[in-house]
């Protein structure tokens, strides 16, 4: 019998480290090669562990919530025989190697090995093993007739008392990239936001006709798709917005190709997936590459390839019922834009007042790459466009 040592591999994408969600196997399970083990959180997507090894676990290395790092040992696997079997590198950086240090230099878990449990660890689904980290509950001590579910976890909670008044989480994952993407962004990048407030009409009007084409049918024909394509029709004529500051080199790196990001609020917070070549597809094609970005990131389901790469994003928030804000850029990009809610208001149209779907932009740009006259132009048309999409229709 041979102990065999695997390390947390490399899951790609530049990242070092990775947050241990929850365990697929106890001391004592029985493993085959490629089943499943554990699952862990990057910075981009939730990612499933399978074995490289077939034999019985040994000893779990890291607790779940445990930030490891690229190269840290993390479980240890009895296979059958004298020699080590030939490894089965099912995932980049699988196999040995030297522990990886953080982007912050220093060791962020200590290994530790998890003692064998009489009857081995509860059966509860990944969703449950995460709550019951966060609200203190011992899964051990869950009544439950299956696997132990997120409702049970509730169930178990005890209710607050009046000297409970706060909960702490742990940040981790997604929340924890955004946070220092985000103060990244507002230390270094100048921000200069602009606002517009245009009369949207004539664009709710094509929304709905649009709606009855045949080209259309079962397509999902939103403001945020109408908004993207004009972004895109923009970006032809200002350049400079698609555009990134190389603080290394002193260079400014002008994209001539388009991923355009589009937030979107998921469960594990926070998601800027982008249409990559975006401009390249028609207005049908980029309402299904939209609601499909969309609807895969809300699922959980988005790969650190659709979180990467972004050019240029937009944030709808009109859809929460807010008027306007003033986004944040995403680093490597030089500029947002942000989609406020379409309200029917009192508006002056033809030298009368009358009642009008409105809308306001809001335009944040990175001001080392985006003159203030450049960033207004790029507003200037977008808002154009909105207000007269028919007359620009053969550019949409």
């Amino acid at each position: 019998m041979t102990l065999q040592e695997f390390r947390l591999p490399d899951l790609g994408e530049g990242l070092t480290e990775a947050d241990l969600v929850s365990w697929s196997v106890a001391v004592g399970d029985q493993v085959e090669l490629n089943q499943t083990i554990a699952e862990v959180e990057t910075a981009k997507a939730l990612v499933e562990l399978p074995s490289p090894y077939a034999g019985t676990v040994s000893a779990l290395l890291a607790e779940p919530g445990a930030t490891v790092l690229v190269g840290t040992p993390i479980i240890r696997i009895a296979t059958e025989g004298d020699e080590a079997p030939e490894r089965q590198e099912v995932l980049v950086g699988y196999g040995p190697g030297a522990a990886a240090e953080s982007r912050r230099g220093k060791r962020l878990i200590s290994v530790v090995e998890t003692p064998s449990a009489e009857g081995g660890r509860p059966d509860a689904k990944p969703s449950a093993r995460k709550l019951a980290r966060e609200l203190g509950v011992d899964l051990a001590a869950v009544a439950s007739t299956g696997p132990v579910t997120v409702e049970d976890v509730r169930a178990q909670a005890v209710p607050a008392t009046a000297n409970d008044c706060e909960t702490r989480t742990k940040i981790s994952g997604v929340r924890k990239f955004t946070a220092e993407a985000m103060v990244t962004s507002a230390r270094t990048i100048p921000h200069v936001t602009e606002f517009v407030t245009i009369d949207a009409t004539a664009s709710v009007e094509l929304i709905d006709h649009l709606k009855t084409l045949p080209a259309f049918r079962d397509l999902k024909v939103t403001p945020l798709a109408l908004v993207a394509k004009v972004v895109l029709a923009a970006l032809r004529d200002h350049p400079t917005l698609n555009s990134a500051w190389d603080e290394e080199h002193q260079e400014i790196v002008t994209k001539h190709y388009v991923n355009l990001g589009i937030a979107v609020a998921s469960p594990r917070g926070l998601l800027v997936p982008s249409v990559k070549d975006a401009e390249q597809l028609s207005l049908p094609e980029l309402c299904a590459a939209i609601g499909t970005l969309a609807a895969t990131a809300r699922s959980g389901a988005a790969t650190p390839a659709d979180l990467r790469g972004g050019t240029f994003s937009i944030t709808n928030i009109g859809v929460f019922g807010i008027d306007t804000g003033t986004p944040i850029i995403n680093p490597g990009e030089a500029a947002i834009l942000c989609l406020g809610a379409i309200r029917q208001r009192p508006w002056v149209f033809q030298g009368e007042v009358a009642v009008r779907w409105v809308t306001t932009l809001g335009l944040s740009f990175d001001h080392r790459l985006v003159d203030g006259e450049q960033g207004s132009k790029f507003l200037a048309d977008v808002a154009a466009m909105m207000e007269d999409p028919l007359g620009l229709l053969g550019r949409l």
